[in-house]
């Protein structure tokens, strides 16, 4: 169950006109929170996110299933279960004991997957499965929120980075 705060602040990001996909970011951030806050943990990162997408969809963020071969028909399935619930009126009740062995599992998992590291690595990966051309927009949009000072430091890291490829070259 997802908390107030977190469904308040996706319903903010709808009404301001923002992406469904910016929208379920709220709720992946509540899990990692809830990841480093010890309250569970998680298999991997990508298994983090997709727990916060599916509590999205769940909670009428209108969030569309992955197409057909991006993901598994398995994984396709759920999301499209998951929007089915966000839509119906009638919230039924999930059985405490299902409820309970999901709480269980989660909490013997490890409490890695919320490492910046591995959100770092994880972002890479998906940023490279993108292509070229989409990195480069990502990239050029971050340049415009940078400002003056983030930017001087972006180009020096930039140099100190070419520098060190070429000495290993």
């Amino acid at each position: 169950m997802p908390e107030k705060e977190t469904v308040e602040r996706a319903r903010q990001d709808e009404r301001e006109g923002k992406s469904p996909s910016t929208q379920a970011g709220e709720f992946v951030r509540e899990e990692m929170h809830h990841i480093r806050e010890g309250k569970h943990g998680a298999r991997s990162t990508k298994q983090a996110i997709a727990i916060g997408l599916s509590k999205a969809r769940r909670s009428g963020v209108k969030l569309g299933a992955p197409k057909k071969g991006k993901a598994s028909a398995q994984t396709r399935q759920k999301a499209q279960r998951d929007l089915r619930k966000g839509k119906s009126a009638g919230k039924k009740k999930t059985s405490a004991s299902r409820s309970r062995a999901t709480s269980k599992a989660l909490k013997r998992e490890g409490r890695q997957a919320a490492s910046k590291k591995n959100l770092a690595r994880q972002a890479r990966t998906a940023a490279r499965t993108r292509g070229h051309a989409a990195r480069h927009q990502a990239a050029l949009k971050a340049v415009g929120t940078k400002g003056k000072t983030g930017l001087k430091r972006a180009a020096q890291k930039a140099a100190r980075t070419r520098a060190s490829n070429r000495r290993a070259a």
